[in-house]
């Protein structure tokens, strides 16, 4: 479709079809069989990875026959890595991406360091980066093992605020066995270098950026790009590429922007249930998340600071879940559902949670109930 200039002439995307569209990119609608996992988390631009699970099921809800140790082997093997990056959160991305994206995002994890400078008095930034990459490299440490060190130079520092410093100013890895299936490792650090055993590559341009987020999230929004990478001023960037990209816009008239010939499917197009990890990127990376969340869920995934596991209904946010994994090798996967559902919708939502616990967990019986356990029995 050609561009237009001027939202107001820009076609229309109502909220289905630009959820339709969006969950066609992320893989949701139809499980690839022709991605391989690193090709996915490529695709992606990275997976959400404050916790050590998420990256495996969210792999699991988008790629056809997924295993958890084809994600682990890509760690160890080091062709994908856990590190801060967008949104100053762990995420897990391909080799080449850690060595790229970070030094995209690296102005927002300065400015970053503006919210401590309390703490941070008299700390030269550039000098704490030498100490750091010295000691790291040399073996990695801890955060702790790092404020210990730290604190000898700067004794009336704030600790915490020299662990922010430290992750801000250098591109530090959480080194294996931290974030493998099933195996517990706690968390140590070396540079990105380091462990690559390669310098970073070029930092790219705002510009191949844009595209490849359009590619995974798109239509977008200049500011749903702001959201998902923490960058700012990326207007004149959209304006610049606009010759070359799709305009259209959402149903409160804000302008969206995609790649021409990407798949934007029917609204109608049947969206199959979906079991997401806690702090999905799907939930994470636009300012609107009305084409996921509708209004009257706002919040819903939420209790405190505590994000839950959501589970996607016709494509849209329709509960949470959680997993108990027991002793005598038996799991139960419990849903908490926002609203009922029809019995067709309850049973394809029961199939889908019953494969999850077949493939994601070691359990030798399992079972699936509806119920609550946020607010509720529990």
């Amino acid at each position: 479709m050609a561009s237009t200039t001027g939202a107001s002439a820009a076609p229309l995307l109502s909220r289905r079809a630009l959820n339709r569209a969006t969950l066609d990119r992320q893989l949701l609608l139809e499980r690839s069989d022709a991605l391989s996992p690193k090709d996915a988390v490529a695709h992606l631009l990275g997976l959400q990875a404050q916790n050590v699970k998420p990256p495996y099921f969210a792999l699991w809800s988008r790629l056809a026959g997924f295993r958890p140790e084809a994600l682990s082997a890509l760690m160890e093997a080091r062709e994908v890595v856990r590190m801060v990056t967008l949104r100053s959160t762990l995420h897990t991305h391909t080799a080449d991406d850690a060595l790229t994206l970070r030094p995209l995002v690296q102005a927002a994890r300065e400015r970053e360091l503006n919210a401590f400078r309390k703490g941070l008095v008299g700390v030269d930034t550039e000098r704490l980066g030498a100490i750091v990459r010295a000691l790291v490299e040399e073996r990695p440490y801890s955060m702790g093992e790092l404020r210990v060190e730290l604190l000898k130079e700067w004794p009336d520092a704030d600790p915490f605020a020299l662990s922010v410093a430290a992750r801000c100013v250098l591109p530090l890895v959480q080194v294996t066995p931290r974030g493998l299936w099933g195996r517990g490792g706690a968390v140590a650090l070396t540079t990105v270098e380091h462990w690559l055993g390669r310098p970073a590559g070029p930092t790219p341009t705002p510009d191949a950026t844009v595209l490849r987020y359009l590619g995974a999230f798109g239509p977008a929004s200049v500011k749903d790009m702001q959201t998902w990478s923490g960058l700012t001023r990326l207007g004149p960037v959209f304006a610049r590429l606009r010759p070359q990209l799709a305009v259209f816009r959402d149903e409160n008239g804000v302008e969206l922007f995609d790649l021409p010939d990407a798949s934007r499917p029917d609204e109608d197009t049947p969206a199959p249930p979906r079991f997401l990890p806690e702090f999905d990127n799907l939930l994470l990376s636009h300012a609107d998340r009305a084409r996921v969340v509708p209004p009257q869920h706002k919040g819903c995934a939420w209790s405190g600071n505590q994000a839950h596991r959501t589970l996607l209904v016709d494509g849209f946010l329709a509960g949470i879940w959680r997993i108990e994994e027991r002793k005598d090798g038996s799991a139960l996967l419990t849903v908490q559902l926002f609203e009922s559902l029809s019995t067709a919708r309850r049973a394809a939502v029961t199939e889908e949670a019953a494969r999850l616990l077949a493939d994601m967990t070691a359990a030798t019986s399992y079972d699936v109930r509806f119920g609550e356990f946020v607010g509720g029995q529990g």
